[in-house]
């Protein structure tokens, strides 16, 4: 039998999730007139004032919100709330070396917590349970947000946070964890472990909620029996709050979207119209709840199904499928987003080229990121400890942007293919959909 966090929401008739949409939808849009110019001017520009938003069959006339919105408004200019009332900051890496910043308020952190909760008990979590959380903390939303929604549940909560696996392992056993938090690669990893170590039938792990990245149904299967749990998705951007803007109940056929918090479009990434439920398109996502940090239209990049009908787990939500793709090029690897461009100012800072290419790849379950690039005719050496010196000196300035390692590959001028039309810059060669 299905359990819920909070029943009544979760399971509200469509009628009553449209009302609460509507009105929501209202307050958040007079919220952000009156104390957000950035916004104020955004919607002006097109001719619109609050009164003309009058429910959600108003909102496609809003424009939307971009990445290069909160590149251009950063750090402060797309706050909402007085900077006295906000509470918390959490961020991701940006595409130029500006990082996208979120503002909470004590009140926009309870809800977000609420959110992980709902998706905690989809899974099966009662204050029985014992939670480790092994997605990152600090600025991450990962950590955090699973963090908190662990309390809520009254689950004993274990916050890991990633890396050192002998420990993960040692918490694992000795304490009993039954719930796993992490993302699908670093799931693999552990139960990878496990095995080496013989401690398979110390394990008492139910259940795993596993996102931050691209994962297949086969990787699915093969968690849930290496690991003897059901392995469930969860999706979220650190732009809307974090993990738990959507979540999988038992059914594991799509994920619920928290509609009590956020409406979801799809578009048309071309041409930026509106498609129905059911269609292959970019999600947008309008945050109605959200009071330091609200945004309103904001194109995630992920391209996805929305589909609404009855579910037998019993909630009403409607569903997203996993990501199939991205309308930009960014790559989610090991969890974090990279984009090429952030690459190339590495790069060009170091004195090399614009001639390089990214070679992303999968071993097993665990993503890999090489990148080769040409030196310039000036820097050209054939002393080997030369080129070492450079190639470790690229990997450190990529693990400062990016905070994860790549491999690097100093090559001979001319050397990597040209093309007549655009750079082939990104070569992917891994299964995820």
């Amino acid at each position: 039998m299905a359990a819920y966090y909070q029943k009544e929401i979760e399971t509200a008739s469509y009628e009553q999730i449209r009302a609460w949409q509507d009105e929501r939808l209202v307050n958040t849009v007079n919220h952000v007139w009156n104390n957000n110019e950035y916004y104020r001017n955004k919607m002006k520009a097109v001719g619109l004032e609050p009164g003309d938003i009058q429910s959600r069959d108003d909102l496609w006339k809003l424009p939307f919100l971009t990445k290069d919105d909160l590149r251009e408004a950063y750090p402060y200019g797309l706050m909402s709330a007085p900077l006295s009332d906000c509470v918390r900051i959490q961020s991701t890496s940006g595409t130029t070396g500006k990082r996208v910043v979120a503002f909470y308020t004590q009140e926009d952190i309870d809800l977000w917590e609420d959110c992980c909760a709902r998706a905690l008990v989809a899974v099966g979590a009662t204050k029985d349970d014992v939670c480790q959380v092994c997605y990152g903390y600090g600025l991450f939303t990962g950590g955090p947000g699973l963090n908190g929604g662990s309390h809520k549940v009254g689950c004993l909560t274990l916050p890991m946070s990633s890396g050192n696996t002998d420990r993960q392992l040692q918490f694992m056993t000795d304490l009993g964890a039954t719930i796993l938090c992490c993302t699908p690669s670093y799931a693999a990893y552990l139960a990878e472990s496990i095995e080496e170590k013989g401690l398979r039938d110390q394990i008492k792990l139910k259940a795993g909620i596993f996102g931050a990245e691209a994962w297949t149904e086969e990787m699915r299967h093969d968690l849930e029996r290496r690991l003897g749990i059901k392995a469930y998705d969860i999706y979220g951007l650190t732009e809307l709050s974090g993990p738990g803007v959507s979540f999988e109940c038992e059914e594991q056929t799509g994920m619920h979207i928290n509609e009590d918090h956020f409406i979801a479009e799809t578009i048309d990434p071309e041409t930026g119209k509106v498609l129905p439920e059911g269609s292959r398109g970019e999600i947008v996502f309008t945050s109605i709840t959200k009071k330091a940090f609200p945004l309103l239209r904001y194109r995630t990049k992920d391209i996805a199904v929305l589909k609404r009908g009855v579910c037998s787990c019993g909630r009403t939500f409607v569903k997203m499928s996993k990501p199939m793709g991205r309308s930009d090029d960014m790559l989610i690897i090991r969890g974090v987003n990279v984009f090429p461009s952030q690459i190339e100012e590495v790069l060009l800072a170091q004195g090399l080229t614009s001639n390089y290419q990214i070679l992303v790849d999968r071993a097993g379950t665990t993503d890999s990121l090489e990148v080769k690039v040409e030196m310039t005719p000036e820097l050209f050496s054939d002393k080997i400890d030369s080129i070492h010196k450079i190639e470790a000196d690229i990997v450190t300035a990529l693990k400062a942007m990016l905070g994860i390692t790549a491999k690097v590959s100093v090559v001979e001028p001319k050397s990597i293919v040209r093309s007549e039309g655009k750079a082939v810059r990104v070569i992917d060669t891994r299964k995820l959909y």
